[in-house]
């Protein structure tokens, strides 16, 4: 079909390859110099779609020409306004500013609102906000009178972008969602599309992360179906997935950013706003030095471009990553003030946590007057901000109070910063980005923990470590909705693992390495997109009640251990009273856990026995971790709530520990959720075995005597659809089978069934999890400390899907050695004993050799 001159100018920005084509079809049949102005007009706006820049300039300068041969003024002023923004864009912003002002004298009508909005775009680049809003104020009402929809379009699409800079992000969604209607009406494909990844980073402005994250998936699959490259999409994936606190993740999809810029294609402005943004990603994961490597680098590309705005954020950012290296001094302080002052000026959003910064060296400069000053502007609160904005302007607050004294004030203030982070974490769907973006509450929570100490009060010790610990594995999980294509990925993921698995590795094929790659992203995001339980502000956490924790725990003893400035403490709350103690340095604590944790696994296998005994690497254990607490236990049961760094140690080889039953939780709020928690009626039992254990084949054999009405999975039965049918509810569930923990991507942990692997992904798939139930495989009780002080792993995701109880290890153990454990945890149970006692009394009883013996301390009861 040919297409008609008119109709060029509107198919290069929705599809750039097709109107090239087409312009190129058209000049080889001699047209008019109109005719041909407009051909290569197109063929310039579909080069500038398409990255590349130098050619769309040439293309465009030859349009002009022939626009001033033709005499039609009108021409040569639109032929001027697409050059202008093509220069603007391509960091020539002084050119490319002087062909848009003559555009501007030449236009009437449609044809002015059309060059006003180019000439804002310009100005956008420059961060000239206010002009271009006036521009575009001007360009609306043209194109409004002259009916003329597909540009009023294109106006309020940029009059978005420059309100959610200037946060008026509900305006921007609304100009957003318009111009998309608009654009979708007219056919232009590829300006839809970026309607919907504007919407997404107005989502992240607004801190909801899975709409931002579900835009920018459609966004891409647009992009996709146009055969267009989008650098902006990178960079606002970059910003979302640091907000979500997967900065590894942000620095590889940085990384892959450069490495388009550096093979070509992406225009100069875009260079520098790239390098920016992987600059910021080098900051988030801590690489320093290339952090202020490439912000000094895009400082340079900005200033070059006259782009004051962008230039002042990439010296703002060298200037923290400074701050991070360690260096200090009054000549710092100055440039992190000026740079403040600078950022105020401009209205960024960056300025709140440049003045927190000036505010911290000044207080390291013991500069109180300046402190106290950049502090109260750090903590201005203005609207529709983020939580986590929020939540650090709340930080500043509570900073100030503190160097005035004013204690009252600094709790209040890391409360309210805290709450706000809450809001935050409801938004989320996803228990990964629950557990990571508690990360910010960080030194809110350390604040109020230092000044707990300075009084000893063990109360507000306790309340505050709870206030911030394992949050957001007390939330009540989101169930997943009936997602047939989540379903089909972990399906077909299960599939390739397998096939990788039974396929020798000389032999196997590279493909399906990368398919196992591609349907773990697609798992992920799909999950990532999930929406919380609860709208922004509707919800308000349960608050921890020390009364009722002494309540619930009667007898028992609960021992919480507590991180701060790198020292371990101790609250024991014991027969209505609490106590605190210090234990010791937690790195110390750390070196122990490692040792004891190695040499369990060479027992486990009969390897060689020299070396300390574990009497004696227990008895080190117990000093480093509970330190003066051993002597004050009594006989009591104990409920054990480590740190998230501390999630691995073997309870059971702590002298103190081992003759009594132990419940390990990851927060005190937690233990009391799980005793809250009552079985299902029905008292089903679940029996599972995996493929390739033959010790777990008469594990299970022997538990099928003392269950004999027991649903048992085996032998090509246990897939993962029928064993999650099984499971959810259950009374007991024991699964014998390979255990796998992911230390890359923990939610990937799983165990091993006869159709693939069963993920953490699959279990948050249940309505409920069993009451009890017993793992009796490797690593199945190991997770991954992320966010503030949070978990992730298989046996930490079960206990908020409603496990009381679970029996895991925490170090491979010998599959053999642990059957006769596993026959008496059993009959224990049947006894009418707890998970915990049964798990004392079994591995009491069955530690006849020393190889049983390592495998029975390698296992921990977790939950109530």
């Amino acid at each position: 079909m040919t297409i008609q001159p008119e109709e060029l100018l509107a198919l290069a920005l929705s599809r750039p390859h097709d109107a090239i084509a087409a312009a190129q079809e058209l000049l080889a049949g001699k047209p008019t110099a109109e005719t041909a102005s407009i051909a290569h007009q197109a063929s310039g706006i579909g080069f500038r779609q398409l990255g590349e820049v130098d050619t769309a300039i040439r293309e465009l300068r030859t349009a002009l020409r022939l626009a001033g041969k033709s005499e039609l003024p009108e021409r040569e002023a639109d032929v001027l306004a697409t050059l202008g923004a093509t220069l603007g864009r391509a960091g020539r912003s002084k050119e490319g500013l002087a062909r848009l002002d003559r555009a501007v004298a030449l236009s009437r009508g449609a044809l002015a609102g059309r060059v006003l909005l180019r000439r804002a775009d310009v100005l956008l680049v420059l961060g000239r906000h206010r002009e271009a809003l006036d521009d575009l104020r001007q360009a609306i009402a043209r194109l409004r009178r002259s009916g003329d929809q597909l540009w009023e379009a294109r106006t309020l699409n940029y009059r978005g972008v420059i309100q959610g800079r200037l946060g008026e992000t509900r305006q921007a969604d609304e100009d957003f969602d318009r111009a998309g209607q608009l654009y979708a009406a007219a056919g232009q494909e590829f300006e839809y599309v970026e309607t919907r990844h504007n919407r997404g980073w107005i989502a992240f402005l607004r801190g909801d992360l899975p709409t931002a994250l579900q835009f920018q998936e459609e966004a891409a699959q647009g992009y996709d179906e146009v055969d267009v490259v989008s650098p902006d999409l990178s960079i606002d994936r970059c910003a979302v997935l640091m907000a979500a606190g997967l900065t590894a993740e942000a620095l590889t999809e940085a990384d892959e950013g450069l490495v388009r810029m550096e093979t070509g294609g992406v225009p100069a402005t875009k260079h520098a706003e790239v390098l920016f943004t992987a600059a910021t990603a080098a900051l988030a994961v801590g690489d320093l030095a290339t952090a202020q490597e490439r912000a000094e680098r895009a400082r340079r590309l900005f200033s070059a471009q006259r782009r004051s705005f962008y230039s002042v954020r990439a010296s703002m950012l060298h200037l923290e990553a400074r701050y991070r290296s360690g260096e200090r001094g009054p000549g710092l302080l100055r440039q992190v003030v000026r740079t403040a002052g600078r950022l105020d000026e401009l209205s960024t959003a960056e300025a709140s946590a440049a003045h927190l910064l000036a505010g911290r060296l000044a207080l390291s400069e013991g500069r109180r007057q300046t402190a106290d000053h950049q502090l109260e502007l750090a903590g201005r609160l203005s609207k529709n901000v983020p939580p986590p904005v929020r939540s650090a302007a709340w930080l500043a607050r509570a900073l100030r109070a503190e160097a005035r004294g004013e204690v009252r004030r600094m709790l209040t203030a890391c409360g309210r910063g805290l709450d706000a982070l809450d809001e935050y974490r409801l938004m989320m769907g996803a228990t990964e980005l629950r557990a990571r973006t508690t990360g910010y509450g960080a030194e809110l929570a350390e604040l109020a923990l230092r000044d707990a100490l300075r009084r000893n009060d063990s109360q507000a010790l306790l309340t505050w470590a709870e206030r911030w610990r394992a949050t957001a594995l007390t939330v009540p999980p989101v169930r997943p909705p009936d997602d047939e294509q989540l379903v089909t990925d972990l399906a077909q993921l299960r599939d390739v693992v397998s096939r990788l698995e039974s396929t020798p590795e000389p032999i196997r094929p590279a493909s399906l390495e990368r398919d196992r790659r591609r349907l773990e992203t697609a798992v992920r995001d799909r999950v990532l997109r999930a929406q919380g339980n609860e709208s922004p502000g509707s919800a308000v956490p349960e608050s921890f009640d020390v009364d009722v924790l002494h309540g619930e725990l009667g007898g028992t003893a609960l021992v919480e251990l507590i991180d701060v400035g790198g020292v371990l403490h101790a609250v024991v709350a014991a027969g209505g009273e609490l106590t605190r103690y210090e234990v010791g340095p937690l790195v110390t604590a750390a070196v122990e856990v490692e040792r004891s944790r190695f040499r369990l696994r060479w027992l486990a296998h009969g390897r060689s026995r020299t070396g300390p005994s574990l009497e004696v690497l227990g008895a080190r254990l117990e000093k480093a971790i509970l330190g003066p607490v051993r002597e004050v236990l009594g006989d009591r049961p104990v409920v054990m709530v480590p740190p998230a760094s501390l999630q691995a140690v073997p309870w059971a080889m702590v002298p103190a520990l081992a003759e009594r039953p132990v419940n390990v939780v990851p927060s005190a709020a937690m233990w009391l959720r799980a005793r809250r928690l009552r079985p299902s009626s029905d008292r089903r039992v679940v029996l599972v075995l995996g493929p390739g254990l033959t010790a777990g084949r008469a594990e299970i054999d022997r538990l099928t005597v003392q269950y004999p009405d027991a649903v048992v999975l085996r032998d090509g039965t246990a897939t993962a659809e029928r064993v999650l049918k099984e499971l959810d509810g259950a009374w007991i569930a024991h699964i014998a089978a390979h255990g796998t923990f992911r230390a890359d991507s923990p939610l990937f942990s799983s165990l091993r069934l006869d159709d693939g692997p069963l993920t953490v992904y699959d279990f948050e798939r249940l309505r409920r999890a069993p009451y009890r139930l017993v793992l009796s495989s490797c690593d199945s009780g190991l997770a991954k400390p992320v966010g503030a002080d949070e978990l992730l792993g298989l046996s930490s995701s079960l206990v908020p899907l409603g496990a009381a109880g679970i029996l895991a290890s925490v170090v491979p153990v010998n599959d053999p050695a642990t059957v006769p454990l596993m026959t008496a945890v059993h009959d224990h149970l049947q006894a009418g004993r707890t998970l915990a006692e049964a798990f004392t009394l079994a591995r009491t009883a069955t530690a006849t050799d020393p190889v049983a013996d390592a495998a029975g301390r390698s296992f921990v009861a977790l939950g109530a």
